[in-house]
């Protein structure tokens, strides 16, 4: 039987038109919370639950004030007192970037008073090159605790460093901030500190 007299069937515009207004609505609202959203305010599931229990050894070699600086644990977290967690390492620059908020933090009252304790989760780094940053650039932590080969890290869900950690009187994570600390965002998690003991 001969085709010869059928006319070609012409395709509706639609068929390229709608996935074309598709993909560009779901771009635009990407966009929107892309650009919207506070990138250091990345959700945690571990907000409100118990930190995660670890075991850090001390950075060896690192004194402050004459005394060697032990590792912090996760039972010294809590004990009626909030404790702000900084996760570092020597070769993140923006570490370098939000240090002098942490040295600025270990001077405030409530920390010198013992009320918020600060201390430091190294993460993936070489003692030596630990110490001579922390060296360099002042030692603002009471414990340092090293995570030579990152599993602690992933107990605790880091993303990548740096991170701050805000634990409460009870040794629950109360609030995380990720990426370098500014002067607002260090006092932020000081205020919420001190209101976590009260």
């Amino acid at each position: 039987m001969s085709e010869v007299g059928l006319a070609p069937r012409r395709r509706s515009p639609l068929i390229y038109i709608v996935p074309l207004i598709l993909f560009g609505a779901l771009s635009f609202v990407f966009l929107i919370g892309l650009f919207s959203g506070d990138a250091s305010r990345v959700p945690s599931a571990l907000i409100g639950k118990p930190a995660p229990v670890i075991t850090l050894t001390a950075l060896e070699g690192l004194q402050r004030n004459g005394q060697p600086v032990p590792a912090f644990t996760v039972a010294d977290l809590g004990k009626g007192r909030a404790t702000i967690v900084n996760v570092f390492a020597s070769w993140c620059a923006p570490c370098r970037v939000e240090h002098p908020q942490l040295v600025a933090l270990s001077e405030t009252p409530a920390v010198q008073q013992g009320k918020v304790a600060l201390v430091g989760f190294n993460y993936k780094d070489e003692a030596e090159n630990a110490r001579r940053f922390l060296g360099a650039l002042g030692n603002p932590f009471s414990a340092v605790g090293v995570d030579r080969l990152g599993r602690g890290a992933i107990e605790w869900g880091v993303y990548g460093v740096p991170e701050t950690f805000l634990i409460g009187g009870d040794g629950r994570i109360l609030d995380k901030h990720v990426g370098p600390l500014t002067a607002e965002s260090a006092q932020r998690l000081l205020a919420k500190a001190l209101a976590a003991v009260k």
